[in-house]
This record gives C-alpha cells, structure tokens and sequence, in this order.
C-alpha cells in the first residue's frame, strides 16, 4: 500500500491557554486534493503552519513526503511548496521577472526558461512583461502558485487561495489547482468556501473547535443528514447543510 502523501496524528497545539489543535488526526493520498474546511479561528493556518515547518506542534506529529516535520524539517521544506492567504509577489518586478527571482534563490537551471514556461502554463504571458501591480487579483494570485511550482515539489499547501477574489478569478483558480492534481502533484487545500471544498476536493475533513470532527468524500459526508423526502427530484444535499449539520451536532455534544 502506498504510504500516504501528508500523515497526521495526534497533534497538538496551544497559545498560551488556548487549545487550538487538540488531537488532530488524518492522512491524505499522493496525488489527491484534501480540502481542510472551517471557520475562522478553527485552527487551519495553525495545522498548515505546523505541516510546512513554520512552527512547531506541541505534542502528536506528523510527516510530510515520507519526512516527519519535526525531526527533518529541511528534507520537509525540500518537499514542499506553501501559497498564503495572500498573494506573495514583487509589485515592482513584473511577471516574469518574479518567476526568474525564486527559480534563481532555487538554484535552478536556465530561470528564463522555467519562468517561460509557467507563464505559458498559467495563461500570463501577455501580462508576463508588466509589472505586477498592474495585476489583477486572480493574476497576482496564478502568478503566486506559479511560483510555488518552482523546483517540482510533491506537496503543495495553499492556504485560503481564492479569499478575496472575485467569482471569475476564483474559478480560474480552482481550474489550476485542479490541474496540479492532474499532474501528480498531492494539494492540501484550506478554505472557507464550502463551494471550493465541494467542486475540487477528493477528501474533505471538518476541523471544528480544534478537533477533525468529520473527514470523508462528498458523498461520504452526504449521509451524515437524513434521506431527503423523495417527491418527483430528490433533493441532494449541499456541502453548506452537511457542514453545519456536523458542526451543530457537535457543539449540541460539547
């Protein structure tokens, strides 16, 4: 069986005396989208935070790319790529120029050529000679995971990458995440946008008051709310209901 892409067990995290991950458990597959879904303050940026090295966790673990993030975090780091709530990009420098940047601080072969091709891959290149203040959200937001690219990690981390966009740029974003899986390339996906989890994620998981209090497909969390009344159209279920039919269950059990 093919170990895992990203394992987590048991982990743990508190500020001062606050509990924000209380025993956090899940494994998402090489290869596959995992939308970690929740609202603000439930923990996700801290867990994402914790899986890419930024900090550490205070008890549990957890390994990424075959390497546990707190005994190896360089070959952790080596392995991944990690895109922000919000867009990491050089406005003065154009395009191009930024993708030239990070494939030299990656020491890589030929930047011109790598940043050429992402721009083609990304639809940028007619934006690729202007500076990137001139960007539009969704552009500054394709060019920021374009340069998550640089160097072929295994495991990206995108935290929250569509907040703030507009409809349109919010799809053209989804279209490119969905192409990294496509790729091979396994995504571990934070969002508040119940739509986003539904339409791109292979394995969804609820964090909830710093706990996963469900971790399924689509259809596997459908079955958490009773069989809809079938009249001439059975009604299907949104991820919106399934949401807050598992997280009102659960603050009713607390």
């Amino acid at each position: 069986m093919t170990a895992p892409a990203i394992s987590v067990h048991g982990l743990t995290k508190s500020f001062g005396h606050h509990d924000v991950l209380r025993g956090v458990d899940f494994d998402v597959a090489a290869g596959t989208i995992f939308a970690l879904l929740g609202s603000n303050g439930a923990g996700k940026t801290t867990l994402v935070k914790i899986l890419s090295t930024l900090i550490g966790g205070d008890g549990g673990g957890a390994t990424v790319a075959g390497h546990d993030v707190a005994e190896q975090p360089r070959a952790v780091r080596e392995a991944i790529s990690l895109t922000g709530q919000f867009a990491a990009v050089d406005e003065i420098l154009t395009g191009r120029e930024n993708l030239v940047l990070i494939a030299r601080l990656r020491r890589r072969a030929d930047p011109g050529a790598i940043a050429d091709e992402l721009l083609a891959r990304f639809d940028l290149v007619d934006a690729g000679g202007r500076p990137v203040s001139e960007y539009s959200g969704g552009m500054r937001r394709r060019l920021d995971i374009a340069m998550s690219l640089i160097g072929d990690p295994r495991v990206i981390f995108l935290d929250e990458p569509t907040t703030g966009l507009d409809p349109q740029a919010r799809q053209a974003v989804w279209a490119t995440v969905a192409d990294l899986a496509r790729r091979g390339t396994t995504v571990l996906l934070t969002t508040q946008y119940l739509e986003e989890a539904e339409q791109l994620a292979d394995r969804i998981a609820i964090l909830h008051d710093g706990r996963i209090i469900a971790n399924g497909t689509f259809d596997e969390l459908k079955r958490v709310l009773p069989p809809a009344k079938v009249e001439y159209v059975e009604k299907q279920p949104t991820l919106e209901e399934i949401f807050f039919a598992i997280v009102g269950s659960e603050d009713h059990h607390d």
